[in-house]
């Protein structure tokens, strides 16, 4: 299959029906304190700001892959992984409060054990009624996989670029997804022809 991005610097446009749904949320109130855990894009910045929101980055696929989380072994040789560490390091915003997270396709590139401890992380940070946006592959394969940051658009479109290389770590269900998010109060799919679903949970 030949990849549909020419080279690391093009951007591939898709449609969104998230992005549609939390872009109309974000155009018609001020002063939302937003999340962005993708890779750093002065666009998304300019883009929320000019809307009147505040922005706190968080690259959380580069800190976990590239960070040293791990904090020995236990009594069966599995890795032991400094979770406290990585939320204070990758997440450190005091006792700020938060409406809207551009989670994106995070929770597919983590290691597994911070998946539920960040997921935790967000609720307890969030406002109630405050909104996530998940994106979740639903094949384990495929040039869909490749591991993305987003562009945010005025439009109903969110625009996709090859970001640094990382593996695949899972495919969450429709059950494992309720299971993750079991504490929040409700969530909505859309579904699309990219092999990737996307979630609005709502705290």
């Amino acid at each position: 299959m030949v990849s549909p991005f020419g080279s690391a610097a093009d951007r591939i446009s898709r449609h969104s029906g998230g992005w549609a749904v939390l872009r109309k949320r974000l155009q018609t109130e001020t002063g939302l304190r937003v999340i962005d855990a993708g890779f750093t894009a002065p666009a998304n910045i300019n883009f929320l700001t000019s809307l009147g929101h505040s922005v706190f980055l968080a690259d959380l696929v580069h800190e976990a892959c590239t960070g040293n989380w791990m904090d020995g072994t236990d009594a069966d040789g599995n890795p032991v992984w400094n979770i406290d560490a990585f939320l204070g390091q990758s997440l450190k915003f005091g006792a700020r409060t938060f409406d809207v997270v551009l989670l994106w396709a995070t929770l597919d590139y983590l290691p597994e054990p911070l998946v539920a401890p960040l997921v935790d992380r967000f609720f307890s940070a969030m406002n109630p009624g405050g909104q996530v946006l998940a994106f979740f592959h639903t094949r384990p394969g495929g040039e869909e996989t490749a591991h993305c940051r987003f562009h945010l658009t005025p439009g109903d479109e969110v625009e996709m670029q090859l970001a640094q290389s990382f593996p695949l770590q899972r495919i969450f269900t429709n059950r494992n997804i309720e299971q993750l998010f079991a504490a929040w109060s409700g969530h909505k799919q859309f579904r699309a022809k990219d092999n990737i679903l996307e979630v609005i949970i709502t705290r």
